[in-house]
């Protein structure tokens, strides 16, 4: 299952996972962002999006492994893909027929949003 995680980009910007190669995901508090987190499996797609600066989906990375030994803070390392050949700006991400339901919409402060291949494939198209 994919999935959009945000990121506020004046804390850590997609770039800086560029500039990293990889990262530990956390500082996520939710409960149910928390639950996405530990059940993500290596190797899942993840779209980075830039909330509060830019509002926009930004880049691809990948689920490198997940250690949910600790079911209050999962160490998730991810890993940059590539960035999104023309980022896709919240206002378009809503207006798409493909988030009509999305639990993005629903529950704004959700920072972990597992996303359908549908809206994956929308999210990355060109």
């Amino acid at each position: 299952m994919p999935f959009l995680l945000k990121s506020e980009p004046n804390k850590y910007s997609y770039d800086d996972l560029l500039r990293d190669g990889e990262t530990v995901w956390d500082g996520i508090a939710n409960p149910q962002a928390l639950m996405s987190l530990r059940n993500m499996k290596k190797g899942e797609k993840l779209v980075i999006y830039h909330s509060n600066i830019g509002k926009a989906a930004i880049g691809t990375a990948k689920v490198l492994s997940v250690d949910a030994t600790d079911p209050k803070n999962p160490l998730v390392r991810i890993a940059p893909v590539k960035r999104l050949k023309r980022e896709k700006p919240l206002a378009e991400i809503r207006a798409a027929g493909v988030f009509k339901d999305s639990i993005m919409f629903r529950q704004f402060r959700l920072s972990v949003v597992p996303l359908t291949d549908e809206q994956y494939d929308w999210l990355v198209a060109p």
